[in-house]
């Protein structure tokens, strides 16, 4: 169950502050972004073409920095934030050092696959099964299989309408119209 803004980390707040800021005033002034980079802050840069870019593919929008997090807060407005935040956790997880990652691999589970998970995401009992088999182990592939089914899941169902909200919408129009 998501937690809603409450779960997310502060800097991912603070950066949707100033994304929504940002975003609120690219879609007030079509001139904004005259050389391409915003004036707004100089935390946030949007290039007048990004929005675009993240239609291209699901890919393209985890790899922007701007539209991960706006990706993230239009998952926290649907519930269902704990896709995202399970499938970063996965990658960040990948980094960790071999002894720290049983640790890590068990915190992972406990908050999103386990019994009574306080996020849960939303897996089959095959992958939940194998997943709990490789926590007997833990390697930086322990949640290759679930991260993969949630990956889809985000692709198929969340991405579509993602590209479908009217915030999205309205900055790609923006974009295309300059």
């Amino acid at each position: 169950m998501c937690r809603g803004l409450d779960s997310l980390p502060i800097t991912c707040l603070e950066r949707a502050k100033e994304l929504k800021a940002l975003f609120g005033s690219f879609l007030q002034k079509s001139d904004h972004c005259v050389t391409g980079q915003c004036k707004k802050s100089d935390k946030v840069r949007l290039n007048i073409d990004e929005p675009l870019k993240w239609k291209e593919s699901f890919d393209k929008l985890l790899c922007s920095e701007n539209g991960l997090c706006l990706y993230r807060a239009f998952l926290v407005s649907e519930f269902s934030e704990e896709n995202i935040a399970f499938y970063l956790a996965c990658e960040d997880y990948k980094n960790f050092k071999p002894s720290k990652m049983a640790v890590k691999a068990k915190k992972i589970y406990d908050e999103f696959i386990g019994s009574n998970a306080p996020r849960e995401v939303n897996l089959d009992h095959t992958t939940k099964a194998i997943t709990k088999a490789n926590m007997e182990n833990p390697t930086a592939s322990t949640f290759d299989l679930a991260q993969a089914k949630i990956y889809t899941l985000m692709e198929k169902d969340c991405y579509p309408r993602f590209l479908k909200s009217s915030t999205y919408l309205e900055l790609s129009r923006k974009a295309k119209t300059g």
